[in-house]
């Protein structure tokens, strides 16, 4: 943060964007500024769509007893005309004691105050959503550096492969490698940390409970929703497995390339599902499409314990094929 002094406070801050993480995250940073320069702050926080010309007056104006002050103004493109009039008006001679933070998402409502504000000589701090992908390397490579770190562009592509582009997600996951390493972030420090978060997902459930490996199955199921792979569609590609490999096994032996039109599927599909219908029978499909219909429901239906419901699915399909074999 540097060394802060009340003369390096800046009367006006303008935080401008819609990435709540960018903007929640100028708050605090701001809030913490203030206090080191003087700990006793009077922190107020309003609704702009809310606020009204005489409480903003009432709040600006100079303190009888002194003190510094730090409102927060939050959804500045929902404030209305008057306020818009009576804030740009104080921005032009604003109390030194007072620091004015106002949020404001940065579209076209309420753009005027916006543009107002940065006239007047407001700091604006972007907190826009990053859009490209080199915005978002160079957030993982700054939130690394501004952790302590050091974090190699490689490092940070193969990041957001492994957790996606959500923002928070990206930030928690630059926490935990910093707080679990010597802070030097390689590309294969993160592949050690998210080894197979990408390939996993419910058809890596699904493809090792149809060829009867229950262990491979559970450790793909509970690393999935370890990382956050939603239980719905890791539901659907269990019940798409089964009703695939029974289709498959109905049509009777034949060329997958023959079978791929007169089944509707493309002919890997045909063929991956001809190898795991090795050791199934009639009934033992059926059973098996029984167990993933149940398991649809429950996940579906709120179960209280949704992972539970996917694990004994995964146990009664292997026992379905084990019957199978009998």
């Amino acid at each position: 943060m540097g060394d802060v002094t009340p003369a390096s406070l800046a009367p006006i801050l303008l935080v401008l964007g819609d990435e709540e993480l960018l903007a929640t995250r100028a708050v605090t940073e701001a809030v913490e500024r203030v206090r080191s320069v003087e700990t006793e702050v009077d922190v107020r926080e309003y609704q702009a769509g809310a606020l009204t010309v005489g409480e903003i007056a009432e709040m600006l104006s100079p303190s009888l007893f002194g003190g510094r002050r730090l409102l927060i103004l939050r959804s500045g493109q929902d404030a209305r005309k008057d306020l818009v009039a009576a804030l740009l008006a104080y921005a032009k001679n604003p109390d030194p004691d007072v620091q004015l933070l106002v949020l404001h998402l940065g579209g076209a409502k309420g753009k005027a105050f916006a543009d107002g504000l940065r006239s007047a000589g407001a700091m604006v701090i972007p907190a826009a959503k990053l859009k490209g992908h080199r915005e978002r390397v160079a957030f993982v490579r700054d939130e690394i550096r501004r952790a302590g770190g050091r974090c190699t562009d490689d490092a940070a592509e193969a990041l957001i492969a492994a957790v996606g582009n959500d923002l928070r997600e990206l930030a928690a996951a630059c926490s935990q490698l910093i707080a679990d390493t010597d802070g030097r972030i390689s590309a294969e420090t993160v592949a050690r940390y998210y080894r197979g978060r990408v390939e996993v997902t419910g058809f890596t459930v699904a493809d090792a409970t149809m060829v009867g490996d229950v262990p491979a199955a559970l450790e793909a199921l509970r690393w999935a929703l370890h990382v956050g792979v939603d239980p719905v569609p890791i539901a659907d590609a269990l019940a798409d497995g089964v009703r695939t490999v029974a289709r498959v096994a109905s049509a009777g032996r034949g060329n997958p390339y023959q079978l791929a039109s007169s089944l509707g599927m493309p002919a890997w599909k045909i063929e991956r599902a001809q190898r795991q219908g090795r050791g199934w029978t009639p009934e033992g499909l059926v059973r098996a499409m029984q167990v993933a219909a149940e398991c649809n429901a429950a996940v579906k239906g709120g179960s209280d314990d949704r992972a539970y419901a996917l694990e004994r699915a995964v146990f009664s399909v292997a026992a379905a094929r084990q019957g199978s074999g009998r």
